[in-house]
C-alpha cells in the first residue's frame, strides 16, 4: 500500500493505473477511521480496481469555535485499517500542501446550505466543497464514495460535480450503526460513558417519526415537536429535527405521495454534536 503526502506522487501513481486501464475509486476521510469508513472503502473496492483513501483534517470546514485542534487524529491506526481492507494508496497531505500561500479564490453555495447543518455552521459546506474539489483534481477518480450519515454533504458535492462537469461518479454508502442504533462517527469518541448510553435516543426519535409517517401521518410538525421535547428532557440540545426535501434540502410541512424526503436531526449531547438521518420514499 502506497502511503504518501506528495500530491505529485499520488497523481503519478493514479496516472500509471489509468494507463493500465484500471478503474480508480476514492474515499475521502478526515481519519479516525471506524467501521463506517471501512464499509465505504469496501464499497469502492467492489466498483473499482484500485482504491485511494485520503486522510486530511480540513481546517477550512471548521468554524473558529469548533474542534479542529481536538479532532481525533490517529494516523498509524488508520493506516493499519487501510492495509487490512487492502486499499491501494493512502494520501495524507499536510495543510500547506493543500492550501499553499494566500487564497484569492473561493467557492460559494446557494440554497443547498441554508438548512440542516448549513444553517448552524456558516462556511462549513463551502470548506467541504473547496477541499473535495481539490481532492478530485488531485486524485482524478472514476468513482468516489461518501456516507449517507452526511447526507447534506453528499447532495451538495453531487450538485457540484454536476455543475462543474466533473467526470467522477458519486456513490452513497449506507449508515453503519452500533448494535444500539447509534450512527458510527469519529466524534463519538468525545462521548462520556453516560452520554454514550443516551446517544442512541436520536435514532430512536427518528425511527419513531418514520414509523408514524409510514402509518399515514403527512403533516409531522406536532409529532416532531413532541420528539424534540422528549430529547430535551433527556439532556439533548436540539440543533434541528425535521423533514427536508431530498431535491433542495428545504424543510417540508406536508408530505406528498411519491415524494422523496430526508428525516434528519442534529443534536448536542454535552459537547458532542451528533447527526443522523433516515431517507423516506413515500
Amino acid at each position: 500500500m502506497l502511503v504518501t503526502e506528495s500530491i505529485e506522487e499520488i497523481r503519478n501513481t493514479v496516472k500509471l493505473w489509468k494507463r493500465e486501464k484500471l478503474k480508480v475509486g476514492f474515499v475521502p476521510t478526515m481519519g479516525a477511521l471506524h467501521d463506517g469508513h471501512l464499509a465505504l472503502i469496501k464499497q469502492a473496492k467492489k466498483k473499482s480496481d484500485r482504491v485511494v483513501v485520503s486522510i486530511f483534517v480540513n481546517p477550512e470546514q471548521f468554524g473558529p469555535n469548533e474542534d479542529f485542534d481536538h479532532y481525533p487524529r490517529q494516523l498509524e491506526e488508520d493506516l493499519k485499517i487501510c492495509r487490512k481492507v487492502r486499499a491501494a494508496a493512502v494520501f495524507t497531505p499536510e495543510v500547506p500542501d493543500m492550501y499553499p500561500g494566500e487564497k484569492f479564490f473561493s467557492i460559494s453555495i446557494n440554497e443547498l446550505n441554508q438548512h440542516m447543518c448549513g444553517a448552524s455552521r456558516p462556511g462549513f459546506f463551502e470548506g467541504i466543497v473547496l477541499v473535495v474539489n481539490k481532492l478530485f483534481n488531485i486524485i482524478d477518480p472514476d468513482i468516489a464514495v461518501f456516507g449517507q450519515k452526511d447526507i447534506q454533504q453528499f447532495l451538495i458535492i453531487k450538485q457540484m460535480a454536476r455543475e462543474f462537469n466533473l467526470r467522477v461518479k458519486l456513490e452513497m454508502g449506507k449508515i453503519i450503526r452500533a448494535n444500539d442504533g447509534l450512527a458510527l462517527s469519529s466524534r463519538n469518541a468525545y462521548l462520556s460513558n453516560d452520554e454514550r448510553l443516551l446517544a442512541p435516543s436520536l435514532y430512536r426519535s427518528l425511527s419513531y417519526i418514520e414509523k408514524q409517517i409510514s402509518n399515514g401521518i403527512d403533516k409531522p410538525e406536532l409529532l416532531i415537536a413532541h420528539q424534540k421535547n422528549e430529547l430535551e428532557a433527556k439532556g439533548f440540545k436540539i440543533d434541528y429535527l425535521n423533514v427536508f426535501s431530498l431535491n433542495n434540502i428545504k424543510p417540508v410541512e406536508k408530505l406528498e405521495k411519491g415524494g422523496n424526503y430526508i428525516l434528519a436531526g442534529a443534536v448536542y449531547l454535552g459537547k458532542t454534536r451528533l447527526i443522523d438521518n433516515i431517507l423516506l420514499e413515500l
